[in-house]
């Protein structure tokens, strides 16, 4: 279905994209921690859905 080019771009594109989110979102919380409380339970509700797309999507 994908190359294996392809496939590399994407796990490092993965890698980099959550590096910078991560690096700007700590960034940011120092600045202002009153707007990023409870944005955890947030983060953690996106992984489950995207766990739960994942899995429905290998089941069928």
């Amino acid at each position: 279905m994908f190359s294996t080019g392809q496939l590399i771009f994407a796990l490092f594109f993965l890698i980099a994209f959550t590096a910078a989110i991560i690096y700007s979102y700590k960034k940011d919380k120092q600045k202002s921690t009153d707007y990023f409380k409870g944005s955890f339970w947030v983060l953690i509700g996106f992984l489950v859905f995207v766990g739960l797309l994942v899995g429905l999507k290998s089941l069928v």
